[in-house]
């Protein structure tokens, strides 16, 4: 029986046959792309990519959750929070205008932030 060597393995050639056609069976289940975005946010970019499950259930409770609550979701997936007195209330509004397009805030969410952030910034 001939014999196929795969590194330290020797395997079959039947069952080499079988395992090669398993495996491109099972890319084809893989899904084509990420995740579509949720309705009126900006398109996806590799921040939001790496945390699709966060965005999914802060978007699906967004009007269940204060300022605080989304503040604290978004904004600790890629940095330590920062606490709302250590910016101006404009100072806010312009990074939160960035950082809505750059993690992929949807727009209430955004508002229900900047809100929690303009109020308690004591500036």
């Amino acid at each position: 029986m001939k014999q196929i060597k795969f590194n330290r393995f020797s395997v079959p050639a039947g069952l080499a046959g079988v395992i090669s056609a398993a495996w491109i069976t099972s890319l084809a289940w893989l899904p084509a792309h990420a995740d579509p975005p949720i309705a009126g946010t900006a398109s996806t970019n590799s921040v939001a990519a790496a945390a699709p499950a966060a965005t999914a259930v802060a978007a699906s409770e967004s009007h269940h959750l204060t300022g605080a609550e989304l503040y604290s979701i978004h904004c600790n997936r890629c940095h330590p929070e920062r606490y709302p007195t250590e910016r101006t209330g404009a100072q806010w509004k312009t990074i939160m205008l960035h950082m809505q397009v750059r993690a992929n805030i949807p727009v209430q969410q955004s508002k229900l932030i900047l809100k929690y952030l303009q109020d308690n910034s004591g500036r």
